[in-house]
């Protein structure tokens, strides 16, 4: 069975956002894999080694930065990777899904894993494109997963409002979005970070992909959120401090 799997480079929830005239400073900014990738990556690798044979293949859309993330996910187990290149061409959710799926195409994937929305930009759009384009069966997130005895189908289960859960049988090829407590993500072992060294990562040019078709969202202007106001400390006894706090709520907030 060959698997795919959608990975994406974003920054760490620590690093500090700069935002510099029109544009975003990453000069000082730490690059992961995407979190809710790692649940996808592992869906895959947990379900080549249940198998017992297969391919799981990594792909993304970026910069040569990327790599590095790239090869974070074959030292946990994936067998090889393709990149997008991003240079010179700006992608939106709908270009970043239409040139995933002419290379899923090329690929001829069996199913496709990915992770529920990249914490970024929290879109959770381009796997839901790439099914659409690919014309494919999708589900997210998913918080379980079973293939069928004749791997011709897989039993899935999504939350669903009101704290109930969806379960559906979904019929193969098909993308699936996966959540946080469908698996375990493991770690890269030493022997995985050694072998992923070699592991190959082929290439596409993004705007040999899209053939001419460009974003149809742009970004106009990055702000940050105002700065919330400092809070007050009231001191003195219980009973002193209810009081205090009740004659401020009423006084200077006029809340009650």
């Amino acid at each position: 069975m060959k698997i795919g799997v959608f990975v994406k480079q974003v920054p760490d929830t620590e690093s500090r956002i700069k935002i510099v005239g029109d544009h975003i400073d990453e000069s000082e900014m730490k690059w992961v894999m995407n979190p809710y990738d790692e649940f996808a990556l592992e869906a895959a690798i947990k379900l080549k080694e249940q198998l017992g044979a297969g391919e799981v293949v990594i792909m993304t859309a970026g910069s040569a930065r990327a790599v590095e993330s790239m090869r974070q996910a074959l030292a946990m187990g994936a067998d090889r990777g393709i990149r997008i290149d991003t240079q010179g061409v700006t992608l939106d959710p709908f270009t970043t899904a239409k040139a995933l799926s002419a290379v899923c195409k090329q690929e001829n994937f069996n199913l496709i894993f990915a992770g529920k929305q990249a914490i970024d930009d929290d879109a959770a759009q381009v796997h839901v494109g790439v099914a659409e384009f690919l014309n494919w069966p999708h589900v997210s997130p998913i918080e379980s997963f079973d293939l069928s005895d004749d791997k011709a189908s897989v039993r899935v289960q999504r939350p669903v409002s009101g704290g109930m859960k969806e379960i559906m049988t979904v019929s193969l090829p098909a993308v699936f979005g996966c959540d946080k407590g469908l698996n375990e993500p493991r770690y890269a072992s030493l022997p995985g970070i050694m072998k992923a060294k070699s592991k190959p990562i082929a290439e596409h040019k993004a705007a040999d992909l899209l053939a001419g078709e460009g974003a149809r969202i742009s970004i106009t202007n990055y702000q940050m959120p105002p700065e919330g106001r400092a809070g007050k400390m009231i001191q003195g006894t219980p009973q002193e401090a209810a009081k205090e706090l009740v004659r401020l709520l009423r006084e200077e907030a006029k809340v009650i």
